[in-house]
């Protein structure tokens, strides 16, 4: 065994000092021996067949090494906890998530949830450690298990939006699976994610008041004195702002108010929505939006949605009902 020790605390070493039972009686480790070493307190068991070589709380890379270990040969980190790594989303307190091939059988522990698939090897990303699906293959883990639509579609959204990956990539990783929840409108915010939707309340812009109601289309993400307007009616000198957070720390307000400013000052108009907004009454912004545009050289008309009940839109640009 001594001869092999060296070998055994490297291996332990590049597991956040985790290792199986396997991998230790390779190294030269009896059971006895590892039997002792927790008896003693000098190691601890984390699950069956998995130790930690040493004592005291888990460390995060420790509980991952751990939850690989036990879940078996080709285990991947998967869903949020891939997500977490690949800085899609911050870290915090939960389950570690795996997907193993559907065919092992896994008894639950607390602490780790367990996904089946056909093929995690497929899903895996080429060269990080520790083994973990591609950031392609976590945004569609987490699409389809969102609980809502808007929940679904901001996963690929921010993904582009975080320039971790791009709506191409995403696309081609769909057309790998089968049945999916969810395709037609994940391949549509897609598409909005390629022209600069960058957040939900950015894409339900651009679906449910812009293009539900006939507007023109805006530039996405167009830098303009050191920073992006969300949309941007370049031609007509109107600037949308959309705003999805609950409130607005004092550097928040006063870049905000810089932005607002300058646009006023160069001439152009700035209309600023949150989300309560776009989503609870899109035909009122598009009819708010619309006036702007339509004040500032637009000839077009907006159009009428399958929503738009209130007649607001049709009264005040004289536009046609919709057919039914």
């Amino acid at each position: 065994m001594r001869h092999r020790a060296p070998v055994f605390f490297e291996v332990a070493r590049t597991q956040a000092g985790v290792v199986s039972r396997a991998q230790a009686r390779r190294c030269g480790i009896t059971d006895s021996r590892i039997a002792a070493q927790i008896r003693s307190g000098r190691w601890q068991r984390v699950f069956p067949g998995v130790i930690a070589t040493f004592t005291g709380a888990m460390s995060w890379p420790a509980r991952l090494w751990a939850a690989l270990l036990y879940a078996g040969t080709g285990a991947v980190l998967s869903h949020r906890t891939a997500a977490e790594l690949h800085g899609l989303v911050n870290q915090r307190p939960g389950p570690v998530h795996v997907s193993v091939p559907h065919t092992r059988r896994i008894v639950g522990r607390e602490g780790l949830v367990v996904h089946r698939v056909v093929d995690p090897h497929r899903l895996r990303h080429s060269a990080r450690m520790p083994p973990r699906t591609c950031v392609e293959e976590t945004v569609l883990d987490l699409a389809v298990s969102g609980r809502s639509l808007d929940e679904a579609v901001a996963w690929p959204l921010t993904a582009v939006g975080s320039r971790l990956t791009t709506a191409g990539r995403i696309a081609d990783a769909m057309q790998t699976r089968g049945r999916m929840r969810w395709r037609r409108d994940l391949t549509a915010a897609l598409a909005d994610a390629a022209a600069g939707c960058h957040s939900v309340l950015e894409y339900r812009y651009r679906r449910f008041v812009e293009r539900a109601h006939g507007l023109p289309d805006g530039v996405r993400q167009q830098r303009r004195d050191g920073w992006y307007d969300d949309v941007s009616y370049t031609e007509f000198g109107v600037h949308v702002e959309l705003d999805g957070r609950l409130g607005h720390a004092d550097g928040g307000r006063f870049r905000d108010h810089r932005r607002d400013n300058a646009a006023v000052v160069s001439g152009g108009r700035v209309l600023r929505y949150g989300y309560a907004d776009v989503v609870s009454r899109p035909c009122a912004v598009a009819e708010e939006v619309a006036g702007v545009l339509a004040a500032s050289g637009w000839a077009g008309a907006p159009a009428l949605c399958p929503e738009c009940s209130n007649g607001e839109i049709r009264a005040r640009h004289h536009v046609d009902e919709p057919p039914r």
